[in-house]
């Protein structure tokens, strides 16, 4: 993970590149390595890690939304938070995330794809807190370093100038994001789109017409919440 070699988008590479050379970084790296050698399988592929941040460059972030840690099925992790690769049945969480726009923007509900990098090439941030999991352990990399780092990727984001959007849903994506300045940025709160705690304010919430009238009204392309992961026409939206 030195800084010469790291496959990173410029922009964040400029941001971010003296976090490589922290003793936290070399211990994660350290980690990881280990980790593979004792033939641990780690999810999402090492050339994926920091698909987020090159999906979606520094200068072009205008929504970012949190996850915690990736998918830890075969197949699923791709490096965008709640997001899976092309193919593979979306989520709970992901169909409620879905559930939720098409009330929100009266649409239906006919996503073709739980892979969501047309957001992401869009300007939507999909960042999770921990960038790695080990297969079928949940949480398995939490405490290793991830955090420290994706702290670092949001306070640059919210020392920036540029109005942005910030989404986050359930208590551990809510304190990740305390930095924030909420005078500055537009900052949507909700329960997680889990199963589990949906009922309890995600659905309904109304976050993604919200993000669109607040981009707007900030002179931003809004965000076309249809566009998944190719070119097709999609339908027109009201937002």
């Amino acid at each position: 993970m030195a800084s010469p070699t790291i496959a990173l988008e410029p922009g964040w590479l400029e941001i971010l590149r003296g976090e490589f050379d922290q003793p936290y970084m070399r211990a994660l790296r350290d980690f990881l390595v280990g980790e593979k050698s004792r033939g641990k399988v780690i999810y999402p592929k090492g050339s994926e890690f920091f698909a987020a941040l090159n999906e979606t460059p520094f200068d072009a972030v205008k929504v970012v939304i949190l996850g915690q840690d990736p998918y830890h099925g075969p197949g699923q992790a791709h490096g965008l938070c709640f997001s899976v690769r092309p193919g593979i049945r979306p989520p709970p969480s992901l169909l409620n995330i879905f559930r939720e726009i098409s009330d929100d923007l009266g649409v239906p509900n006919d996503f073709p794809s739980g892979c969501l990098e047309g957001w992401a090439r869009q300007g939507v941030l999909l960042l999770n807190s921990v960038l790695t999991v080990e297969r079928a352990r949940a949480a398995s990399h939490q405490g290793k370093g991830w955090e420290r780092f994706t702290d670092q990727v949001v306070a640059s984001l919210a020392q920036r100038e540029q109005a942005t959007v910030f989404m986050l849903w359930g208590s551990y994506a809510q304190k990740k994001g305390s930095v924030i300045d909420e005078r500055r940025h537009l900052v949507l709160k909700s329960s997680h789109p889990s199963p589990l705690s949906a009922h309890r304010g995600f659905l309904g919430c109304r976050h993604f017409s919200s993000c669109n009238e607040f981009l707007k009204a900030h002179g931003q392309v809004p965000i076309d919440w249809l566009k998944i992961d190719n070119d097709e026409d999609r339908h027109d939206q009201s937002t």
